[in-house]
């Protein structure tokens, strides 16, 4: 029976830290945890697709040409092989009423593995070039659902 007891004792009293029993603090700690969890899972549902500017022989091309996204996510373009690239959108090649100045970057990417993103959050087709490879066929397309 003492025995019994001392164990009941001790399961009452055990304490995590300060003033905070075990229970107490084991369910706080899961709740802390589950909020983390919940964070990091909004944090992941926003995407990013990467495109490169130029293909790994050096051609002139968007890898790839063409991503599909949903609203809010982002574009990453990645210069490939140190050629100037940049990305530029035009008024009518994009869903109405979107800024395209605020999403194309005219300023050229120069340096392997320089970026520049850019985010989605109106649904539609957006059609886009770069500018000094524009005559060659350069041109990519995002889809935003």
């Amino acid at each position: 029976m003492k025995s019994a007891m001392m164990k009941r004792n001790v399961a009452t009293t055990m304490k995590a830290s300060g003033n905070v029993p075990k229970a107490t603090f084991v369910r706080k700690v899961a709740q802390t945890a589950g909020i983390a969890a919940s964070t990091l899972a909004l944090t992941l549902s926003a995407n990013a697709a990467e495109v490169k500017l130029g293909t790994d022989s050096g051609g002139l091309q968007f890898v790839p040409s063409s991503v599909t996204i949903k609203k809010g996510d982002s574009v990453t373009w990645k210069n490939n092989a140190g050629f100037p690239h940049n990305v530029v959108f035009d008024e009518d090649e994009c869903p109405s009423g979107v800024d395209v100045d605020k999403l194309s970057n005219e300023d050229y990417l120069n340096a392997p593995g320089e970026t520049v993103t850019r985010t989605f959050n109106v649904a539609g087709e957006y059609n886009y070039y770069c500018e000094p490879h524009q005559g060659a066929g350069m041109a990519g397309k995002i889809i935003v659902q």
